[in-house]
């Protein structure tokens, strides 16, 4: 009796995990229980198949469909993040290089990650099993599966023509798509190759490159995830105008004037390196294959042009613990990441060190050195990186000293696991992240901008739907060029960029590669 109940409540499970496997939908937004009251054409057709096919062969395609299964569903389950993070779903060929960071925002470290390996691994083999029982289960009762085949075929059918959720096919589908997508991703490596040989700019010699800015300092500062979100059509908009008016007024009183816009980046959500690429390089790189292709070039990218002019180009990446191949590409003469930038403070979520602390370290190193020659500096700033908790808050810039004043702050600041409980707590978030990313800058150049200071400030992307609120939120992202000296804005008056750090809701919208073209047309000789 007991080997019955045990037998029949495994199969009861091994049906119940195959048909939720099927249906299970890869959008957490389409996670509902409605969508698992549908009826999966591949199980239909798949019973159909085992009762056809006889002995091993009839096994082998069970446990091999079942583990087929299983990975379909992994992909589904990853897709889900992707969802979230990017706005879209996961690519087999280009998006394996976000696997790095995802695992770094992974609490518990190693024994996590193996965690994670072995589930999926269980995954896989639950699935397989699950199919090979309920290949025998309508083995054995033959005549009654080719019955409820026919019937559910039927009803399928009908609800399909209708268009009724009933019908799903959702996991054919996604591996149809899939399939398509690779060898689309396959020939895009040939596009990008004919546009990556085509480069007005790689044979100007120095003497007509960036006449313009000669003399200047020019700092280019990314900032995590500032997009239009943050300054328009949202809840947290008239918080960071506000601080982006005023900012205009303060700086104004300093001397400095501004003109902004926007840019439509590559990517959304993450994946900064792409954007970094985009602009630098004048190429549309929203995928790994084409930042691989790129950087595995001699592509003349704009830190190139500054350095080819005469200036010092360096590349400041705080949240980096490990070497960058990829520098040499950009042709910078000095890379800093965490190592060299004696930061003792404590890490603030995935930010390893505030902004405020690289800005400091920035000018310490390189802009306040005796005699140095123009500097081009490229720095990424991540207090703004999701998740936005907890969060660092400004001090006096003579008290930074090694970081460690920033001790208290994370226990002080909001909790990860407060604010991820409410959409709400979210966007709060998030915009007060944006807030001290940009009051860090903002202060940086009121402190120690001069006359020969430039700086262009810009977001990488737009932030996750958990801010945008819409998978089909524009990719738009704000950049500001500010400086004291009227000459430098007189040279891209064309570009009818609007008056002060904020751009107006009609300021033009560039794609991010336009760029290092126009900016190199508005400054050379």
């Amino acid at each position: 009796m007991t080997r019955t109940v045990v037998g029949g409540t495994l199969t009861v499970l091994a049906v119940v995990l195959v048909v939720a496997a099927l249906v299970l939908p890869n959008d957490l937004a389409l996670l509902t229980p409605v969508a698992f009251l549908r009826l999966p054409v591949e199980a239909i057709a798949g019973v159909a198949l085992v009762l056809v096919l006889r002995g091993r062969a009839r096994a082998i395609v069970a446990v091999t469909a079942g583990a087929l299964l299983g990975v379909l569903t992994l992909l589904k389950l990853v897709d889900m993040g992707f969802f979230v993070a990017f706005d879209r779903p996961f690519n087999l060929v280009f998006d394996w290089s976000f696997l790095g960071p995802a695992l770094s925002l992974v609490h518990g470290g190693t024994l996590a990650v193996i965690g994670i390996v072995v589930a999926a691994l269980a995954l896989i083999a639950a699935t397989a099993w699950a199919a090979l029982r309920m290949t025998r289960l309508a083995v054995r009762h033959r005549s009654v599966s080719a019955k409820v085949v026919a019937v559910l075929g039927v009803v399928w059918l009908v609800a399909a023509v209708f268009g009724a959720p009933l019908a799903s096919r959702g996991t054919v589908g996604l591996a149809y798509r899939d399939v398509r997508q690779v060898s689309s991703d396959l020939h895009d490596k040939s596009a990008f190759a004919d546009a990556l040989a085509v480069d007005a700019f790689r044979d100007t010699p120095p003497g007509k490159l960036l006449t313009g800015l000669r003399g200047k300092n020019v700092v280019l500062a990314f900032v995590e995830s500032y997009g239009r979100v943050a300054v328009q059509d949202s809840d947290i908009a008239p918080r960071i105008d506000a601080l982006l008016d005023s900012g205009t007024q303060s700086l104004a009183a300093a001397g400095f004037q501004a003109r902004s816009a926007f840019l439509t980046s590559s990517t959304t959500g993450g994946g900064s390196w792409l954007a970094h690429s985009t602009l630098e390089s004048g190429l549309w790189v929203d995928n790994q294959q084409r930042y691989t292709t790129l950087t595995g070039s001699d592509r003349f990218t704009l830190s190139a042009a500054f350095a080819r002019a005469g200036w010092r180009t360096v590349n400041s990446q705080p949240a980096n613990m490990a070497d960058w191949p990829e520098g040499r590409f950009y042709g910078y003469d000095k890379l800093y990441d965490f190592r060299d930038l004696g930061y003792r403070g404590p890490a603030f979520s995935y930010a390893s060190m505030p902004d405020q602390y690289a800005m400091a370290k920035l000018q310490q190193d390189e802009l306040s050195t005796p005699d140095h020659p123009p500097v081009m500096a490229h720095i990424d700033l991540v207090s703004s990186h999701w998740p936005w908790a907890p969060l660092p808050r400004m001090v006096d810039w003579n008290a930074l000293g090694d970081g460690t004043i920033f001790n208290p702050m994370p226990a002080q600041g909001k909790q990860l696991n407060d604010v991820w409980s409410d959409p709400a707590k979210v966007r709060a978030a998030y915009a007060d992240s944006i807030q001290y990313s940009l009051t860090a800058v903002l202060s940086w150049l009121r402190t120690y901008g001069d006359d020969n200071t430039v700086l262009i400030f810009l977001g990488d992307h737009q932030p996750n739907t958990s801010v945008t609120g819409s998978d089909n939120a524009s990719r738009d992202v704000p950049i500001t060029i500010v400086t004291r000296d009227q000459a430098v804005l007189s040279r891209i008056s064309a570009w009818d960029w609007r008056p002060g750090l904020n751009p107006a809701p009609a300021a033009p919208v560039w794609p991010m590669d336009a760029f290092r073209d126009r900016f190199l047309d508005a400054f050379d000789g």
